[in-house]
């Protein structure tokens, strides 16, 4: 590659992470500040601390049960983690049978005793995201020299290197697919800032550039949520547009601008694009755009982030109601009202079984909070009780639910 100034390297390091550090300010992902490693087993709804602290409780491996309703589980394992609360939805990742989390150093954890299989120091930058397709780990490279690298999950070496070109500014992965890993990148200029930037596509196979496509001047490079469903590359950001890309050619097929910011996620089903916007829920198709249906919350209740699991679309919004919806017509399946001083609003969910679980921000009432998929019955929450006012991660990891809460990752039963 050559060998670089070590001066100016420092310099655009230095505004890369004062950028991003202003980017996640506006994102809302939790503290700077440190918090005490102490370990902690203590377990919600009142049960007994328990739990291996490095592997697996239940030494007979998944001959583990869900508690009955009412009653929190103990974790299976619990471990410290790097974790820095900086990469949003993409803070906790399982792949295979690792489970990985944000952080420095970067460590894959085996998801049956939580025990360390690989651990990779300074490989990518703070808070990235922890973006897959095909099985590989897309990361921005710690270097801050254009490299996106590509590590295999279960070793943690490096498989997979791209360069974007030197002319722009620290590529971010958004999203990834078996072809492509959609990068955002800045475009430099000689003063090192980078008032525009492409959303650009990586071929996986040979690590060329597949298609570039400049974004309009002054728009934001952070706050982007994205996916690829169907040959559609669709994201959303902060300054509330929706847009949606052709994964072959970088085209751009549409894009509407939305009432209130998309801060997380949203949802997709078959051939249509789900946000919440406010009071309601609004679904578009994937290749016009034109909006399919639209679902009414009550006046002055937001729906916060969707998601759809086996067929079902999932949301809370803020009156810690829960809902289930037909993510096809945008009919109310069920909607629970009765959470107000039981449980917080989840903003993210996982689904196992019948069992729907669900993370929450920061609420004396939140933790994982597990419901009754058929019903929305809110059946146990998990806390650890440390007090930690950073926001909680669930995804499932087969049997087990994959959990983290500030700098502890737990494995807690799910079947």
């Amino acid at each position: 590659m050559g060998r670089r100034d070590e001066h100016a390297v420092s310099r655009r390091q230095a505004l890369r992470l004062a950028g991003t550090g202003l980017g996640l300010a506006v994102l809302g992902a939790g503290a700077w500040g440190c918090t005490p490693e102490e370990d902690t087993s203590a377990s919600g709804g009142g049960t007994t601390p328990g739990g291996d602290k490095g592997g697996d409780a239940n030494k007979g491996g998944d001959t583990f049960t869900t508690p009955p309703p009412g009653t929190a589980p103990k974790p299976l394992w619990q471990q410290k983690t790097t974790n820095e609360n900086l990469a949003g939805i993409h803070a906790l990742a399982v792949i295979g049978d690792s489970v990985v989390v944000s952080g420095d150093p970067l460590v894959g954890r085996d998801v049956v005793s939580g025990k360390e299989k690989w651990s990779r120091p300074g490989v990518t930058i703070p808070g990235a995201r922890l973006i897959t397709g095909g099985g590989t780990l897309y990361l921005a490279s710690a270097e801050y020299d254009g490299d996106v690298v590509g590590l295999d999950a279960a070793t943690g070496k490096e498989t997979w290197r791209s360069r974007l070109g030197k002319e722009y500014e620290q590529p971010r992965p958004i999203a990834a697919d078996d072809r492509h890993v959609y990068v955002l990148a800045g475009i430099l200029e000689e003063d090192l800032s980078s008032p525009t930037n492409v959303i650009a596509a990586i071929d996986t196979t040979s690590g060329k550039i597949a298609w570039r496509e400049k974004r309009d001047t002054g728009t934001e490079e952070f706050g982007i949520t994205a996916t690829v469903v169907g040959g559609r590359l669709a994201y959303t950001d902060f300054r509330k547009n929706v847009t949606v890309r052709d994964t072959t050619t970088g085209r751009q097929l549409w894009t509407k601008k939305i009432g209130r910011s998309n801060y997380y996620r949203f949802a997709v089903h078959e051939d249509l694009l789900i946000v919440p916007d406010g009071q309601r829920l609004r679904a578009f198709a994937l290749a016009a755009g034109t909006e399919r249906w639209s679902l009414a919350n009550e006046k002055f209740t937001w729906f916060n982030d969707p998601q759809v699991l086996d067929g079902v679309l999932y949301a809370s919004d803020s009156a810690y109601g829960m809902w289930a919806v037909n993510p096809g017509t945008g009919k109310q399946i069920w909607h629970n009202k009765d959470l107000v001083g039981k449980a917080a609003e989840a903003w993210q969910f996982a689904k196992v079984g019948g069992t729907l679980y669900g993370a929450t921000e920061h609420d004396k009432n939140g933790g994982v909070h597990a419901f009754d998929a058929a019903t929305g019955k809110l059946r146990w929450t998990y806390n650890d009780n440390t007090g930690e006012n950073q926001k909680w991660y669930v995804v499932p990891a087969g049997k087990r639910l994959a959990a983290m809460h500030a700098k502890r990752l737990y494995a807690l039963p799910a079947v």
